[in-house]
Parts: structure tokens; sequence; C-alpha cells
């Protein structure tokens, strides 16, 4: 979650010590554990009984006057759709129920799973929502696990390191350096820097391959139907050594769409296809491709916990030209979320191809994938 969030009481207790002001708000909120089956209005109700002193009535926190402690670097201002659209619902009740250590934040937020039932929680989480008054900001529920292959359509703030070795075959191995970036409500820009190395003649060559750079715009988003789909433009810079079979020699524009779908199950499919149109012909051809993939999210500790999301994708490409035949490859995988944050993710899976066999190899695949915008890779563990 990008921020922790800290409850404590109203007003009057402000100046308490922030420790021992978490303790008696847990004692006072557990009177409202025993209420009535909680309505729309139970979340703000709950919220300005024991969190307004803190994150204050508007949602973007009080001052350390105030407050009484000093703000850790991650607390929230609810305001910021920013800030505040990118995290799932489960990410805040976990914080909620277990407190910040859970999640990887600060101890001040402290556990409220004696205090209040899990519906009390989902009334908060609800409410929290409410101070983001743009509804055109694609959520978080709708960012799916990243397959290996297939592009998702949500506009991202990662850095993923991918690896692909060759298990069978002509010994080689590349490598993704790629950089994403959000910017603004629905767009994305990526860099996406090969490296390679292969074993050619019993000797080993490296280098850098072609160098992608890419823009994404989500078209439309919808959290009730469970849906997002994005357009991506990008351009393949011819950066690699076309002699040693590290880059193609000419530059290549590209566009592709993304479409995923999310169900209540935590089933979630993807789509991508799209076009690679190199500017000379010659000598590297037109292709086009399509890729999918399903998958399912498993998550520990009632819905809370750590993240493992098995997926299998379906890769198929073809070039335009006389009597080409399409690729089809199957790509089993997993990820999991490594870090408590759960910002840092890792995949492994492997491709294997589904026709012309003798003459494409099977690979070896996984990525590390750090999410940025929720705190350095070396915090929330």
């Amino acid at each position: 979650m990008r921020k922790a969030i800290c409850t404590q009481l109203n007003g009057k207790y402000a100046a308490i010590p922030a420790v021992v002001a978490c303790i008696i708000a847990v004692a006072l909120l557990s009177g409202i554990a025993g209420s009535s089956t909680p309505q729309l209005s139970e979340g703000e109700r709950i919220y300005t009984s024991a969190c307004v002193a803190c994150h204050g009535a508007d949602g973007k926190g009080t001052s350390q006057a105030i407050a009484g402690f000093k703000q850790p670097d991650s607390f929230p201002d609810f305001t910021r759709c920013d800030q505040t659209t990118a995290e799932e619902n489960v990410a805040y009740q976990a914080t909620i129920t277990y407190g910040g250590p859970y999640r990887g934040f600060s101890q001040i937020m402290p556990s409220f799973s004696k205090a209040l039932t899990q519906q009390q929680i989902t009334e908060v989480v609800r409410y929290l929502r409410s101070f983001c008054t743009n509804a055109h900001w694609p959520r978080g529920e709708l960012n799916v696990p990243r397959a290996i292959a297939t592009e998702k359509a949500y506009p991202e703030d990662e850095e993923v390191v991918t690896a692909e070795v060759n298990a069978r075959g002509t010994p080689g191995v590349t490598n993704h350096i790629i950089h994403e970036q959000r910017f603004g409500m629905k767009n994305q820009l990526e860099v996406d820097v090969p490296l390679m190395f292969q074993d050619q003649a019993h000797t080993w060559y490296g280098g850098v391959g072609d160098t992608v750079f890419g823009v994404k715009r989500v078209l439309y988003s919808s959290l009730p139907k469970g849906s997002i789909f994005a357009l991506q433009g990008e351009v393949q810079v011819p950066t690699g050594n076309r002699t040693r079979g590290f880059g193609s020699g000419t530059t290549t524009f590209g566009m592709f769409g993304m479409y995923d779908q999310l169900f209540r199950t935590n089933t979630f499919l993807q789509f991508q296809g799209g076009a690679n149109l190199p500017v000379h012909t010659d000598i590297a051809p037109q292709n086009v491709f399509f890729n999918s993939s399903i998958g399912q999210s498993f998550a520990e500790d009632h819905g809370l916990g750590r993240l493992w999301s098995p997926m299998v994708e379906f890769v198929a490409s073809r070039d335009l030209t006389t009597g080409a035949k399409t690729d089809w490859d199957v790509l089993p995988q997993m990820q999991v979320t490594l870090s408590p944050r759960q910002h840092v993710r890792a995949d492994l899976g492997v491709r294997i191809p589904m026709t012309d066999t003798a003459h494409r190899p099977v690979q070896l695949e996984l990525y590390f994938l750090w999410d940025w915008a929720d705190g350095k890779i070396t915090e929330g563990w």
C-alpha cells in the first residue's frame, strides 16, 4: 500500500503520545464492534470517532503539533487520488486489521482486529475512498498480476528485470531492464533495454539489443465491470549489433492494444494484440502478434497476506511474409509477492514451443519486479 494508515483518537486526546493514544483508541472502539449491522454511514462514524485527530476531517492529515507525533514518509493524504487509487481495498484492510508492521509500515498504526469487525473495517475503507473525488482514475483492483509476455493495461510505476535462458538448443541468455513510469491520470512511459548473451561457435558474445521506447494510454476502465483497456505505441531503436544477432538493423514502430478482465473470484484474463512495422522490410519483416493469459490469485491469511498467482499464457507471432507460419508458445508460470508490502514480486515460468519445435528453444523465464511508488526496495520488509 503506497501510504500507511495511522489511526488515533479525536482531538481531546491529541496530546497523548501516539502509542498510548492508539491503545486507548482500540479500547474505546471495542464498543463499536458489538453494534448492529453497519450501514453506509458506519465508516464515517468510525473515522470521526477515532481517525480525525491524526488524519483530519478532510483526510489530508493533521499537523505534528496537533497529532503529537512526526508523520512517517508513508503517511497518506487521502484526498490525493494519485496516492490512493492505485491501492486495492485489501491493502487498506490488511493495515487496519493487523497494524502498520504487517505491511511493512510504521508501528504507530495499531491493530484493530479485536476492536472492529471485518465489515466495519470494510466500511471505513469505503469512506476513505470517498476523499478522492475524481472517479476517472483507474482503480488498483484492475492492476492484475503481471504476466511474463502479455502486457497489461494498467499504468505502472515499476522497475522490472527479466531473464530468458535457453534450456534447449543454442545456449543463450536475454535480459531486459524495463523502466515504467506513470504520468497523469491514465498514461505511462516505458523504456526497455535488452542485454543479450549467446554462445556462437563455442564463443560467448554479449551486447545491448534494440532499445524500445513506449507510451501507454488507458482509454477505458470500470471497477464495477472489472474491465480496463489501453493502447500503447512504441518505437524500437536499432541499438543492437545485427551481425551478432542482437538487433534488427532498422527502426521499428509498434502499436498494440491491451484488455484485462477481473472477476469477483480473483480470476483474471489478459489479452494483448498488435503489430511491429520496421522501416526497412528487406532486412526485418513486418510482424503481428497475440498474447493472452489466464490466472487466479490466492492470498494467505484470509485474503490479506502473501499473494500467489499461478498463470498460463498463450503466445502467438507471425511474420507477414509469403509462406510464413504462426509460432505458438505456451507459458505456465507462478508469480509471488516477496515483501510484506507486496511491492517486490517475482515470477518464474517455462516457455514451451507448440509449433516448429525443432527450431525453437524451450526457455526458462523469470523476472523480479519493484513497484518503486510503494517505497524503496529496502523498505516494507
